[in-house]
């Protein structure tokens, strides 16, 4: 049995350094040294594997079976996700329909701005909602293309567009995942997070603007990243306070995407007008059934008989050669959930399968589609499953508790720092809900000791997560897979850096004023 220090050097500052050199190594050579993001990801989860073995003292055997515990959950959590996701869209491709969706979308402006926040912001966000797992990177990144967007740009884009709705995505599973950790209201969670990501909502599309055409587009374009960004974050914040957090994406999408097409038919950016649609209306409905279909069988999903059932398509054990204790003496979680029938992946074949009927495509193409969509990824699948080794071998070995005990010990600054907590988390785990596991209980340790609110720990350690998306080395791998820059990881890693760690700074200046006078009021 292995028990869990958190200051193994005798020093926690020093410890705590330690912890930081897999996470180091990860953002420095994918943005100094420009390395692809699979060799990055293989080197960070050697030096974790180090660092566990030789700083932490944990056996050999039990390292290497957390590495490998961790990639055995990066099959549901994102390969399968990620497979079926772009899967539907190659068969999209494939029939035709593709080219109709791009017409329809191209009809509501000519102008790449407005594009960009109409498909990756608001039709990214109702993806996220759904299901995630870099499912909207990878659909919106070649949708973006397919209307003359420069391959980078839209991986970028795409990526900086998806952060709004992430807190709350897949139904609200990270916020789902913050009440199962420390057993406190989801709904307060829910509530606070609203609170907080719908601010940035509003800021996101002005940034999609800029990175798609500098200070003019800001300049043309700034009325629809206006509409788009408060119609989303008003709503976002409505619902998740009002109505349900799991929810409050899905509705957000829909009233921002129909905000901005109601603006189009009164305004457009300079030298912009929309495009006369020649196809049929039946044809563009067909475009869209995949995704309408995507919508329906994961609203079924979410009854609750219909859960009941999925769920007894699922098994579990004990991972084998784990067996670990936290600093306190309490047994870790290492329960291996093979959910397949319940999983978001399972449902979007699910969904993919049925617009084959739609699409009129035979099931041996569909196959051979399915074969093509996974070379597609090619080096990608290793650099996901690489990180996901990376962060189990971090979170069972202890290290990143010591991250979050040495953070804690910022005192009242620590609301400041809240929001880094959780940056860093996603950064390595690559999801939202990934971070809230991971980092719940070390969040709700902090506001304990300070004598904080709990709930704006950690709704902060999601909301600031979500700037993280963009930068983690699985959805960095995700994208240039999607776009065709498979290898050119680093470069797009240096593109999105600069508007991570700005939107951080901003969420990290609401948490700490949330945590004061200022702003205290927002905290439920």
């Amino acid at each position: 049995m292995y028990q869990q220090v958190l200051d193994p050097t005798g020093s926690l500052t020093l410890s705590a350094s330690l912890a930081l050199v897999p996470l180091l190594a990860v953002l420095i050579l994918l943005g100094g040294f420009r390395w692809k993001a699979h060799w990055a990801g293989l080197v960070a989860l050697a030096l974790a594997l180090l660092v566990a073995m030789f700083g932490y003292r944990m056996p050999v055997s039990t390292a290497l079976h957390a590495g490998l515990f961790g990639v055995a959950q990066s099959v549901l959590l994102v390969l399968w996700i990620t497979f079926n996701a772009i899967w539907i869209y190659n068969l999209t491709v494939h029939s035709g329909h593709f080219a109709v969706l791009r017409r329809a979308f191209s009809s509501v402006s000519d102008d790449t701005r407005v594009q960009g926040i109409v498909i990756a912001f608001c039709f990214g966000a109702l993806l996220e909602a759904l299901a995630g797992g870099g499912g909207p990177v990878a659909i919106c990144s070649v949708m973006l293309i397919a209307l003359g967007v420069d391959p980078m740009k839209a991986a970028a884009l795409s990526l900086v567009a998806d952060t709004a709705p992430v807190a709350f995505g897949g139904l609200g599973n990270p916020v789902t995942a913050l009440g199962v950790i420390t057993g406190l209201p989801v709904d307060e969670f829910g509530k606070m997070a609203g609170r907080q990501v719908s601010i940035l909502a509003a800021l996101v599309p002005f940034v999609l603007v800029y990175i798609a055409d500098g200070k003019r587009g800001l300049r043309e374009a700034w009325p629809a990243a206006l509409v788009a960004g408060a119609s989303f974050g008003i709503t976002q914040f409505v619902v998740s306070n009002y109505l349900s957090y799991k929810l409050c994406d899905i509705i957000a999408a829909i009233v921002s995407a129909g905000a901005v097409l109601a603006l189009l038919q009164v305004w457009q950016p300079a030298g912009a007008t929309p495009r006369k649609r020649d196809d049929e209306r039946s044809a563009v409905l067909a475009s869209f059934a995949p995704y309408a279909i995507v919508v329906v069988v994961f609203s079924i999903a979410q009854i609750e008989s219909v859960k009941t059932f999925l769920k007894k398509g699922s098994w579990q054990t004990a991972w084998p050669g784990l067996s670990i204790v936290s600093p306190a003496g309490k047994p870790v979680a290492t329960t291996y959930v093979f959910g397949i029938a319940s999983a978001t992946g399972t449902l979007l074949m699910l969904a993919g399968i049925l617009s084959l009927f739609v699409l009129r495509i035979k099931p041996t193409t569909a196959i051979r589609i399915y074969a093509q969509t996974i070379r597609q990824f090619g080096w990608a699948i290793l650099a996901i499953v690489a990180v996901f080794g990376l962060s189990y071998v971090m979170n069972l070995s202890g290290q990143i508790a010591t991250l979050g005990s040495w953070l804690a010990g910022a005192g009242s600054f620590f609301a400041f720092l809240s929001p880094v907590v959780g940056w860093f988390g996603v950064t390595i785990t690559g999801t939202d809900v990934g971070s809230n596991t991971l980092l719940g209980g070390s969040q709700m340790a902090a506001a304990h000791a300070l004598g904080a609110s709990p709930i704006l720990f950690g709704a902060a350690n999601g909301s600031g997560g979500v700037m993280a998306k963009m930068i983690s080395p699985q959805n960095l791998a995700v994208g240039t897979a999607a776009v065709g820059l498979v290898g050119k990881e680093g470069e797009l890693f240096r593109r999105v850096f600069g508007w991570s760690i700005l939107l951080l700074f901003f969420m990290c200046i609401l948490v700490y004023l949330q945590a004061t006078p200022i702003l205290g009021w927002m905290v439920p």
